[in-house]
């Protein structure tokens, strides 16, 4: 990453513009153009350096629920129990771990009670068990990179 890549990050956690061009407007302040913008976007999202760019919605303000969980995973089966955990629309993503619960995932439902009725499909569909986080508490962490 390059300084205008860090710039690009750092801007972006503050908020995109709602308007008719909000590349070209978050591209201007940036001083550089709106195509360079959308293509260091795509070269940050396909090398990884982004997992993702879109908004961040609050289930819970929209009726719905959030919760983090995790599995045992034997490791001979692991890659397999992670297909089938992903297979469930549900599951917003899935991360390995070195730790016992070596797999947590994160669960996104409609209502607050598909929370536990998803858990449970997937310990029939698994036979593990689905230790259940639900949050407690919200902290936003914005991370800013020195330019």
């Amino acid at each position: 990453m390059d300084k205008i890549d860090r710039d690009i990050i750092n801007t972006l956690q503050d908020g995109f513009p709602i308007c008719p061009s909000p590349y070209k407007q978050v591209a201007q302040h940036i001083n550089i153009t709106e195509q360079e913008l959308i293509t260091r976007l795509e070269k940050l999202l396909e090398t990884g350096v982004l997992s993702r760019f879109g908004p961040m919605y609050h289930a819970e303000q929209m009726g719905g629920a959030l919760s983090l969980a995790a599995i045992k995973a034997p490791a001979k089966d692991f890659a397999s129990i992670a297909e089938s955990i992903n297979a469930f629309p549900e599951v917003a993503h899935n991360y390995a771990r070195e730790h016992a619960l070596n797999m947590w995932f994160v669960l996104a439902t409609e209502t607050p009670e598909q929370i536990q009725q998803v858990i449970s499909k997937i310990e029939e569909k698994t036979g593990l068990t689905v230790y259940n986080m639900p949050k407690i508490q919200e902290y936003f962490v914005g991370l800013k990179l020195q330019a």
